[in-house]
């Protein structure tokens, strides 16, 4: 898409550089910019300038920057047992390998869509966003609470996503991924992430299928029955043309059950 109310162009180097003027919208990849008008954009700021690191590994565990691209995490080959859910996760997204290497991990993120595949992975690892403030400050918020709803977020005016943090305890965890969507080829209707930790606690969270992450915790796997209860009795469960409500709670239900059992064995 020609975006022909853009009349201006800068590359960001610094973090004051990322303070927009009026019209102006900060660039990534752009798959989503680029593919519907936006009349009220006049101005890009690149954020890929900035120099960030894509990946970087560590004892913590890892920080992803907002604009390593899909393609670079899916590729990613760390010592971590939970690596496979990184392609795994993009393949979730099923987007062409062309808008795998433009996309960016932040973008998909920041858009707030609740089939957005990185925040289904990001929430299901307990990754922790890093968001610089227009006056200087940053703050660390869950990426499980920064989506908010499909389509928005709980980024303020002027905020900007610098990273995702990937906590060890979490990457060192057995994990397993469902999905499921109306057509083969179609948007995910219900992503349901599954994992043990190495002390027995398990997670599992559930997107796509409602308005923001919902995670449920516990001390060790549960039963079926309690399981499927609590998969159930999440909020946000919605309709749209690619899902009814009651649909999408009750394929969240069995796709955890599956989860359940490969995780038990």
């Amino acid at each position: 898409m020609d975006l022909h109310t853009v009349t201006g162009y800068r590359a960001a180097r610094t973090p004051a550089d990322l303070a927009l003027g009026p019209g102006e919208h900060l660039l990534a990849g752009g798959t989503w910019l680029f593919s519907d008008p936006q009349p009220d954009v006049t101005g890009l700021v690149d954020l890929t300038t900035m120099g960030w690191p894509s990946l970087e590994d560590g004892a913590a565990g890892l920080r992803i920057a907002a604009t390593c691209t899909i393609a670079e995490l899916a590729a990613y080959s760390g010592d971590w047992r939970a690596q496979p859910l990184f392609f795994q996760s993009a393949s979730a997204l099923l987007a062409s390998f062309k808008v795998w290497n433009v996309a960016t991990v932040g973008g998909n993120i920041c858009r707030g869509y609740a089939a957005a595949a990185m925040t289904s992975l990001c929430s299901a690892l307990d990754g922790v966003a890093e968001v610089w403030m227009p006056d200087g400050d940053v703050y660390r918020v869950p990426v499980a609470d920064l989506a908010t709803g499909n389509g928005t977020t709980a980024l303020r005016p002027g905020e900007v996503l610098r990273a995702v943090e990937l906590p060890a305890h979490a990457l060192r965890a057995r994990t397993a991924l469902r999905r499921i969507a109306l057509a083969e080829l179609g948007r995910s209707g219900a992503v349901v992430i599954g994992r043990v930790d190495e002390g027995g606690a398990a997670v599992f969270s559930v997107t796509a299928a409602t308005l923001s992450p919902g995670i449920l915790r516990y001390d060790e796997l549960p039963d079926a029955a309690a399981l499927r209860a609590d998969v159930e009795r999440l909020g946000g469960y919605y309709t749209d043309p690619l899902g009814a409500a009651d649909w999408r709670r009750q394929v969240a239900a069995e796709l955890a059950e599956e989860i359940r059992v490969e995780l038990a064995s």
